[in-house]
């Protein structure tokens, strides 16, 4: 059975259980069977184990009635965000863009889209979130343009201008067609003819996102001049787009071809992608990068992996401390289906085993992948699946993402062919998901016009299930998904364990995973124990079923369930699950 990749395609195959090539080499002492060694610095750094709530601005909160959300919609709602209990917050695009793939197609870094707002916008929400005691990071695109981005437009004009070799250009074979045979993400050849130069341009994404040439030392140093522009105007760091992508084989030598692919698969995975992507020469960027970042006090970068070996690529470029804060990858986000046990430990496992010097990110929904609540299979009116995916992410160890909607728990919107906006989404249709529907508005009032979202029309459609939803409906409700979620997160901050503690994975049986969360000396010194921090460990057990379960274990002998949302019962030994249920609970040292 193949998995879907994140907008529903089937994909070549299951998720790569082994690590066995980019191991990292400074690994340091290896953890124990069955546990999960990310490593934090004594006193921790504020990213290490933060929560950050993942902000989509387009569909967030429209204030000036143009149907699209913007920058003072974030800031008029960042009361709401910071007493969810979260850590920070991350960004999507707000760059000046034509928009063709809605702010990952940038033309100029250095200013805010109109639709968004202004640089002086962009300063006011820097100010304030860190008012309220919150981080930002920002999403910087930094593997291509818009081909409206003025260097682009430049670099197309001849083969002798000044930005001449800032993309990446090739002849033609010799019969015309594409220099290789790499693969659009979006579909089709990942080549576009410029008339100009007769010659192709690289673009790995739509034809109107031409490939930046990294290879070339001028377009290294002023990608780094945008992220000094920003890091000065006071941003605590990125969320580094398709960070795998930055580098192409200068020989352009041709993809092999992936082994025992489906005949259903898109072209784009019909390639095991050596040569397009994930190039060694990226390496010395990151470092460079990071080295930026070092000279600001406590910036940060995550980067978004998509690699057909994502768990040894997030290892190998989060490896160390001269390298990426920190990476999240499709794992979890590209999985579809029934999430059952193996699928929720086997990437644990083996990132105990091979990512002992670097520190995770984790996330199970975000902007470019169908919400979580449907792609994970299960009733959608059943509210117990979102609070249990939100309390299992929250026990995994790592930074977490928690996406707009998703301490909602709503469920992926239909949005009819008509009023579809992702390009690869109308390709598509109707065989995917697609992403439009993961990006449909905030339901901020069930019975306001466009759910308090805008006074007029949006640019997508408010879900009608979303409504029942909406933030006032369950501000009103002791027990919502979003009273859930802040009491989790109430919870989270309380024990440093469940913060920064080792993962130990327990020995269950499908359909129950279990987990021991601790404090080491590896993970800083434990505070005093107070009303308000608990260092004890924190054992934690999901049922994923739709039955209650029971089983014994002697991890759970002595300890004591947390009040909260979480019912799960303790009775000596013996743990009693609700249906999609799950436990935290305390024992002694």
């Amino acid at each position: 059975m193949t998995t879907p990749d994140h907008w529903g395609h089937p994909a070549p195959g299951p998720t790569p259980a082994g690590l066995g090539r980019n191991r990292p080499t400074d690994a340091g002492t290896k953890a124990p069977a069955g546990s999960l060694d990310a490593r934090a610095t004594p006193g921790r750094d504020w990213w290490q184990g933060a929560v950050i709530y993942h902000v989509y601005p387009r569909s967030f909160l429209d204030t000036n009635g143009d149907g699209i959300g913007d920058l003072a919609g974030i800031i008029g709602r960042l009361d709401y965000i910071a007493a969810l209990g979260v850590d920070g917050l991350w960004v999507s695009p707000f760059f000046r863009s034509p928009m063709r793939d809605f702010g990952y197609d940038v033309s100029d870094y250095r200013d805010v889209d109109p639709m968004f707002g202004t640089l002086e916008d962009a300063d006011a929400l820097i100010e304030a979130t860190h008012a309220r005691g919150l981080k930002l990071i920002i999403d910087l695109v930094l593997s291509h343009t818009s081909d409206r981005h003025a260097w682009f437009q430049e670099s197309r004009a001849s083969r002798t201008n000044a930005k001449a070799d800032w993309y990446v250009w090739a002849d033609p074979r010799a019969d015309g067609s594409p220099p290789n045979n790499w693969q659009s993400f979006f579909g089709g050849p990942a080549w576009t003819w410029g008339t100009r130069r007769h010659q192709y341009y690289l673009h790995n994404f739509l034809p109107e996102q031409p490939d930046l040439n990294l290879h070339s030392p001028e377009v290294q140093k002023e990608l780094l001049d945008v992220a000094r522009f920003w890091l000065e105007r006071g941003v605590d760091g990125f969320r580094l787009d398709v960070a795998n992508f930055y580098f192409h084989d200068p020989l352009l030598r041709d993809n092999p071809a992936a082994p025992d692919v489906p005949a259903d698969t898109r072209p784009y995975y019909r390639q095991r992608h050596v040569y397009d992507k994930s190039r060694p020469e990226n390496l010395a960027f990151l470092e460079r990068l990071r080295a930026l970042l070092d000279a600001y006090d406590g910036r940060m970068a995550v980067a978004e992996i998509e690699d057909d070996d994502p768990l040894a690529r997030t290892a190998e470029y989060t490896q160390g401390h001269t390298r990426l804060h920190t990476a999240y990858n499709f794992v979890y986000l590209g999985h579809g289906g029934a999430l059952d046990g193996r699928t929720l430990t086997q990437p644990l496992k083996d990132w105990g085993q091979h990512g002992a010097a670097s520190w995770p990110s984790w996330a199970f929904s975000n902007h470019d992948v169908p919400r979580v609540a449907s792609r994970f299979g299960g009733d959608p009116d059943q509210a117990a699946l979102p609070r249990l995916y939100l309390a299992i992410l929250l026990t995994l160890q790592g930074t977490v993402f928690l996406y707009q909607g998703e301490e909602l728990g709503l469920a992926q919107a239909d949005v009819p062919y008509e009023r579809l906006q992702d390009p690869e989404a109308i390709k598509s249709w109707p065989q995917t998901l697609g992403r439009d529907g993961a990006r449909t508005p905030m339901p901020w009032s069930a019975d306001a016009p466009h759910a308090g979202f805008s006074d007029a029309e949006p640019w997508l459609p408010v879900a009608p299930q979303h409504r029942a939803l909406a933030v006032d409906r369950q501000e009103a409700d002791a027990v919502s998904t979003l009273h859930v979620t802040r009491a989790l997160l109430r919870l989270r901050r309380a024990h440093p364990a469940l913060v920064r503690g080792r993962l130990h994975l327990l020995d269950l049986a499908d359909p129950v995973v279990g987990f021991v969360r601790c404090l080491d000396a590896e993970a800083g010194p434990a505070p005093d124990a107070t009303e308000d921090h608990d260092p004890r460990p924190v054992l934690a057990a999901f049922n994923l079923s739709d039955r209650p379960q029971t089983f014994r274990h002697p991890a759970f002998a002595g300890a004591t369930p947390l009040a909260g949302p979480l019912t799960g019962q303790i009775d000596g030994d013996t743990v009693t699950l609700p249906p999609w249920g799950g436990l935290w609970a305390i024992r002694p040292h």
